[in-house]
């Protein structure tokens, strides 16, 4: 009894660990490591996380930065094209949306969709972890 009640409750965890959206793991990952600043240039690896019915999918393109503040977006299709996204967009103030450790504000465009980038490049390493020992029977 004990053993199926652990067997479905690993199952359960492992299933929601999986099932977590790709901008959920994401953000954990910048939360937990930080970012560098994002300099003002044609970013050409950026992950765009797009939000719908309180889940998130996410793609490829690339993103074009000046004076801190995202200037242009592109999608990026399978046969690595690029499509410039020519609806207009803004932050919840109207204006231009800017970046904040790594990742861009909620970003809105005129038909609706809501979507953040990610410049994933800007994300900091993972910190060393310090090598444990294993000590000689006796001790």
């Amino acid at each position: 009894m004990k053993k199926s009640l652990l067997v479905i409750c690993v199952a359960i965890i492992s299933l929601s660990a999986s099932g977590q959206d790709c901008f959920t793991r994401i953000q954990k990952a910048f939360d937990e490591r930080g970012a560098y600043s994002v300099a003002d240039d044609m970013h050409r690896n950026v992950i765009l996380s797009f939000f719908e019915d309180g889940s998130s999918y996410c793609i490829s393109g690339k993103a074009r930065v000046e004076n801190g503040f995202i200037i242009s977006v592109f999608k990026q299709f399978q046969d690595d094209t690029y499509e410039l996204m020519e609806k207009k967009f803004y932050n919840s103030e109207k204006k231009s949306p800017t970046i904040v450790n790594g990742i861009s504000e909620m970003i809105y465009d005129t038909d609706r969709e809501k979507f953040k980038v990610v410049f994933i490049e800007t994300l900091k390493p993972k910190q060393k972890e310090y090598k444990e020992v294993t000590l000689p029977d006796g001790i």
